[in-house]
């Protein structure tokens, strides 16, 4: 026998050998039906996977991301299925479940293609398959096996992945007749897989590699009920109407230039002003916590970031140095502003009096991403992160660190990005050379976080592996207006740059010590938060935020002179506003005005002109009333004090 223990810290003897669908049945078989996969000793098991030890078990519903990650990842394998029965000879990458739904890298064969109509008829073949109940079937095999399996069906993309693989720690599922490479876990078999949609067809080069061979990647999704599928195409729906790339050109907030170059935004005036909005606001709050605000050159030698670590990890995916006039001399653009925030630290010395010491910077960045990655503003070359670094001492750093939380959790509250999980992202225990510095410095970084999210109350998640190559971190993942979650604001305890760096404070003892560093985000990237913001809103900013904050909008030329005095007086009075004299009828210029999303319509006509007011509509919500012009001057500055009060 062995001894289950559950998440309420109950516990239960079972037989040995016994599964997670059988422990689930004992329960109770509704719960059984209500399951997709289970964690033990914190990995995920295939329900059907035998118990063999003394374990904890957490079984996964629909709302878990752990089922959902099994339902899709088995759904892709479903897919791969209904492609082999209709395109024989058809090789596969890989077919990963992601946030919404799975993908499958395919490559069809010479003279064979899969486009978007295609899809229906994958579809059905997908349906038939899955009604046939079919089970997915683990079986761990060696090396040589692997290898001889898709060998034989003469999959080299297959063969590649097997060949970097360590022997004793290869899977295959089958399910039906089709085999493949993989981990798990998966649903016990098709049959929970009741509604099926694919959704569109891409190009993806193998491994992301743009010299490697362009392969077909097939989007798709399933549910379990009907109903769950109907419902998030509407939200897909409603994500191409808010769709940032969309509405960015609809209001003229950015654009990009192939002359100027891939993944490169131009921000337009309008765009420009809501970055600086962001960046004014941001500065305000920082300066009154006590931040020394500093700027850093868009390139670095290329030592710098030798020293630093991100040359050795990121050097690949950076653009490549360039060289000088001088012999051995490199220069790269700058990855990242922390190791020039080192050197900024170490301009100066410092007392443990002068601690903490917190620095900031809107820095501009610059990683080379594959032309395939790039999505509008959310995946560029070119970005600024708003960021910072506090250097405090050991005894300081939980407290700084609780101090970050509080500045992040009130930019989400004025923001209203209320449903947001903190991530701890921590080191891979299984694979420590992704990483720099010592066990004893993770390890206490690691409980730093853990301890400072605990005391702050924080809804939280522990992902092992996801941790920066310096330090662990405490992500914030938001949770937008229709579901899709993005990573905006994060937070990393670092022991090992200030070492690499031989950063040091003098002590009350009077000798030289080591500072801790933060590194930390509130925005993350101004470039996707500013996407998000856009999506969020569907371009409806709020006041304080919006590039525009009114338009004065004449009934008749006759007007034109007190509009455009109007127009002196808010725009003299720091109120952004912009004046539609066109001579169109007061009905379509209010409709123009809407779509432009500005939020205050000012109409003026012959009474407005004699009592010198404007009629005031809201944005969606219609007439406000009359006011005197210096009174919508007080009544604007009291609605962008009451949205941004701190």
């Amino acid at each position: 026998m062995i001894t289950i223990t559950f998440p309420d810290g109950s516990s239960r003897e079972f037989r040995r050998g016994i599964s997670s669908l059988e422990i689930a049945e004992r329960i109770s078989p509704r719960l059984a039906k209500e399951v997709y996969a289970a964690t033990v000793n914190g990995e995920i098991y295939d329900l059907t996977r035998p118990i063999n030890d003394n374990s904890s078990l957490k079984l996964h519903k629909w709302e878990d991301e752990e089922a959902k990650h099994a339902f899709w990842h088995s759904s892709a394998h479903l897919m791969a299925e209904a492609l082999e029965a209709l395109y024989p000879g058809i090789k596969f990458g890989i077919g990963p479940a992601i946030e919404n739904g799975f993908y499958y890298d395919v490559d069809p064969g010479d003279g064979r293609t899969i486009t978007d109509a295609d899809l229906p008829v994958i579809e059905n073949k997908m349906k038939e398959i899955a009604a046939r109940n079919l089970s997915y079937n683990r079986r761990e095999v060696s090396k040589t096996e692997a290898i001889t399996v898709f060998s034989e069906k003469g999959d080299e993309y297959k063969t590649e992945l097997i060949s970097e693989l360590e022997d004793g720690t290869i899977s295959l599922y089958t399910q039906g007749g089709f085999t493949d490479l993989c981990r798990g876990p998966h649903l016990p078999s098709t049959e929970p897989i009741k509604a099926i949609k694919l959704l569109s067809v891409a190009g993806a080069y193998w491994r992301g590699n743009e010299k490697r061979k362009m392969l077909t990647r097939i989007y798709g999704i399933t549910y379990p009920k009907q109903k769950m599928l109907d419902e998030y195409l509407i939200l897909l729906e409603e994500a191409k109407r808010r769709d940032h790339r969309k509405i960015g050109k609809e209001l003229e907030l950015f654009t990009f230039s192939p002359r100027v170059g891939m993944g490169l935004p131009l921000w337009l005036p309008k765009g420009s002003d809501i970055r600086q909005n962001l960046i004014s606001f941001l500065t305000a709050i920082l300066r009154r916590r006590g931040y020394k605000i500093v700027t850093t050159p868009h390139i670095g030698n290329v030592e710098l970031y030798k020293l630093s670590g991100h040359y050795e990890k990121y050097g690949a995916d950076s653009f490549q140095p360039m060289s000088t006039p001088q012999e051995g001399e490199q220069f790269m653009l700058k990855p990242m502003n922390c190791p020039h925030h080192c050197e900024i630290y170490n301009s100066t010395q410092h007392s443990y009096r002068d601690l903490p010491l917190r620095m900031a910077e809107f820095g501009t960045v610059y990683r080379y991403e594959q032309s395939g990655e790039l999505h509008g503003l959310t995946r560029v070359r070119s970005f600024t992160q708003d960021d910072a670094h506090h250097f405090c001492r050991p005894d300081q750093l939980r407290e700084e660190f609780k101090s970050i939380i509080d500045l992040i959790l009130y930019i989400f509250k004025i923001l209203n990005f209320n449903d947001f999980t903190a991530q701890i992202s921590l080191r891979d225990p299984g694979n420590k050379q992704k990483y720099i510095g010592s066990d004893e410095n993770w390890e206490k970084a690691e409980e730093d976080i853990i301890v400072a999210a605990r005391e702050k109350n924080l809804k939280t998640t522990v992902v092992p592996g996801e941790a920066a190559f310096y330090g662990p971190k405490l992500d914030f993942m938001v949770r937008d207006a229709i579901g899709r979650k993005w990573q905006l604001g994060t937070i990393q305890v670092d022991y090992n740059l200030p070492e690499r760096f031989d950063l040091t404070y003098n002590g009350s003892d009077n000798q030289k010590h080591q500072p801790v560093m933060i590194h930390r985000t509130v925005f993350g990237s101004l470039e996707r938060f500013v996407a998000v913001l856009i999506e969020n809103t569907a371009g409806k900013f709020p006041l304080w935020l919006a590039p525009e904050k009114a338009v004065v909008l004449p009934i008749s030329e006759k007007f034109n002179d007190y509009a455009a005095n109007v127009l002196d007086i808010l725009n003299n009075s720091d109120i952004c506003t912009l004046i539609d004299d066109r001579n169109e009828k007061i009905g379509k210029k209010i409709r123009d005005n809407e779509l432009k999303r500005i939020p205050y319509l000012l109409v003026i006509g012959e009474k407005e002109v004699e009592n010198g007011t404007v009629a005031v509509r809201k944005q969606g919500e219609g007439d406000r009333g009359s006011m005197k012009v210096e009174e919508f001057v007080s009544f604007i500055r009291r609605e962008i004090e009451n949205e941004i009060a701190y």
